[in-house]
């Protein structure tokens, strides 16, 4: 068993920062492939970023790409997603997502087995 707790989330205004962190705890050897998805309410839940935690590969959202950062740790059980120049159209809840086989498309919430509660970020204009 997984479990995913972010943290991190807040209010902010338009063009500031927020960093989110998912902490992963239990049988977290094998989670090959973590990331970041958001959803907004009457929205599918879209990746945002996700890392290859063993080679590093990242994946990221063209809407995100130069603003968004994902990191892990050295010891690879916690994750963060490091927001700058924030926009009000990323207000939406963020989720931490977890996979032990590579998905066929990173960015599609079905590949990923393993969930975080969420943490809400609002950016206001």
């Amino acid at each position: 068993q997984v479990q995913l707790v972010e943290s991190g989330g807040g209010s902010v205004q338009a063009g500031g920062s927020l960093r989110l962190s998912c902490a992963a705890s239990g049988y977290t050897y094998g989670l090959n492939y973590m990331g970041w998805f958001r959803q907004t309410p009457g929205k599918e839940r879209e990746g945002v970023a996700v890392i290859y935690t063993r080679g590093g590969r990242i994946y990221y959202a063209d809407s995100v790409k130069g603003r968004f950062t994902i990191s892990q740790d050295n010891h690879k059980i916690t994750l963060y997603l490091q927001m700058s120049s924030l926009k009000p159209e990323d207000t939406a809840m963020y989720y931490c997502a977890a996979a032990r086989v590579r998905p066929p498309n990173w960015a599609v919430r079905k590949w990923y087995e393993y969930w975080g509660q969420g943490t809400q970020v609002t950016v206001s204009s």
